[in-house]
This record gives structure tokens, sequence and C-alpha cells, in this order.
């Protein structure tokens, strides 16, 4: 039987692995000039969102897993931040920033309540 890792268990992980998906979709539209500079920094950044999520979830110490759960809600901020700058260069429309903005917003609260609950371990 395969072995179930923790990161696996969180239903912000399998969350997030949906929108990068959704990245990586959304990216392969922007011009061929910008699929290594904008839109590789927006792939980068999405997968780090899932990375951090399942390092932070192997760690041992309460601060060590929300140290990496913030950075995770950092990169999903930084995403963000890429999404607005592709629709002010034009590689996005305003449906398309509205869509990954709606889904930034869930998921922000989720991983800030995952960070939150690690630091409530610690006291």
């Amino acid at each position: 039987m395969e072995k179930i890792y923790s990161f696996e268990k969180l239903k912000v992980w399998e969350e997030s692995r949906v929108f990068v998906k959704w990245i990586y979709k959304t990216t392969e539209s922007f011009p061929v000039s910008e699929r290594f500079g904008l839109g590789g920094q927006l792939r980068r950044a999405s997968v780090s969102v899932v990375s951090n999520l399942a390092e932070g979830s192997a760690r041992k110490s309460a601060k060590d897993q929300a140290h990496f759960f913030q950075i995770a809600y950092s990169s999903l901020i930084e995403v963000l931040n890429q999404l607005i700058v592709s629709t002010d260069l034009g590689f996005l429309s305003t449906d398309k920033l509205k869509e990954g903005r709606t889904s930034i917003e869930l998921l922000t609260p989720r991983i800030s309540s995952l960070r939150n609950a690690s630091l409530s371990r610690n006291l």
C-alpha cells in the first residue's frame, strides 16, 4: 500500500494544485517573449505555494511549519501581483485576473489558518 504523507491530506494543498494548473494553462496564452519572463515567474511562484505547503507539513517544530506556511502565503500574494502586472501589460484579460483573484481570495485565508494553527500549537 502506498504511504500518504501529511501534506497530501491538506485540502488547501489540493486546491493549490488546481490553481497551479490554472496558472500553467493561463500563461500558455502569453506572448512567446514572455514565456520565460513573467509567465515563468508566475509558474514558479504558484509552484512555490504547493511546495512550501508540503515542506511545512514535514517540519517537526510548529515554528518551522508556520514559517513555510507563511512563505506559501507570500508566494500567493506574489502571484496576485504578477497577474495584475500581466493585465497591465495586456497579457491577461481583466476577466482572467478576476478569476485568478477569486482563487487567491479562497486560498489565502486557508493558508493563513494553517499558519495560525501551527503557531497556536507552539503556545
